[in-house]
């Protein structure tokens, strides 16, 4: 497993961070399996959030054996102080530790949600109090949507976040607009040598039909080996990126740690990945 360094933070990550998203709806013995194949497969980075259903509770029991030996992020979705704070300290409980390496504010993808939790009784003040009191050594930001960059970009302006994490894939690249936003973004962080992560790697569209949903996820996920291997060999062939979370299913983790271990060229990545007509922008129906 390839490392890389997270901006000033100095951790060296797995490229490939646990998307513990994967463990909101399985039961215990489900999520050690998993959690086992990403520590076998030399993830050391895991990334959970208090909104992911139980998986919390299910990334809890681990820490005694494995808190020392991996970097921990967690996130919160509240928008306001006091629920931040209340929050941050539940996501303590149910992790069963007593610090995070990170704490992101989470969902922020546009002006308006960044207005909110940065504003005069907003989360990032319940996040920087926690800093300051040693429950959590770094805050960053984390979103998706089309307008996710240039959010993130304005995020970096209004306070010094550690990491940011936004979205990229082979499609969304191919998006203009996109692109530019996602290019300014690249350029501040790098100025503030601040950790870029990233998500919606192996999201192929949204479900044409949602009730008929046969992953976790709340998009349509590339499932073959081949597009699989050939969306991360992309991803990870942006070097500004230090990691990307894998996917909200845990059936998708192996495919994605072969991925990693036998990456392809961009250029032929791009080339299977046109093939699929059906490849689009998860972003033009998001789930509320």
């Amino acid at each position: 497993m390839e490392h890389r360094r997270l901006g000033r933070l100095g951790h060296l990550s797995s490229v490939l961070i646990y998307g513990a998203a994967a463990l909101g709806e399985v039961s215990q013995d489900v999520a050690d399996t998993s959690v086992q194949e990403a520590l076998d497969g030399g993830i050391n980075h895991f990334d959970v959030a208090a909104s992911y259903g139980e998986a919390e509770l299910r990334l809890g029991p681990w820490m005694p054996e494995i808190r020392d030996r991996i970097f921990l992020g967690s996130k919160t979705q509240e928008r306001g102080e006091e629920a931040a704070w209340a929050e941050i300290n539940a996501s303590l409980e149910r992790l069963q530790t007593d610090r995070l390496d990170l704490l992101q504010l989470h969902s922020i993808g546009d002006r308006a949600e960044l207005d909110l939790a940065t504003g005069p009784d907003g989360a990032l003040h319940a996040a920087v109090r926690a800093q300051e009191e040693g429950l959590v050594r770094a805050v960053g930001i984390t979103g998706h949507g089309p307008q996710a960059a240039a959010t993130h970009l304005e995020a970096l302006h209004r306070h010094p976040f550690a990491t940011v994490l936004t979205p990229l894939s082979p499609v969304l690249w191919r998006d203009e607009a996109f692109r530019s936003d996602y290019t300014d973004l690249v350029a501040e962080v790098q100025r503030q040598d601040a950790g870029l992560m990233t998500i919606k790697t192996v999201s192929r569209r949204n479900w044409p039909d949602p009730d008929r949903k046969d992953h976790a996820t709340w998009y349509e996920p590339f499932t073959d080996a081949g597009r699989i291997r050939s969306a991360v060999s992309w991803v990870l062939a942006h070097e500004e990126i230090t990691g990307l979370a894998t996917a909200g299913d845990v059936r998708l983790l192996a495919a994605t740690l072969e991925a990693e271990r036998d990456r392809i060229a961009v250029v032929d990545a791009e080339k299977l990945l046109e093939r699929d007509d059906a490849y689009s922008s998860p972003f033009l129906d998001m789930p509320i």
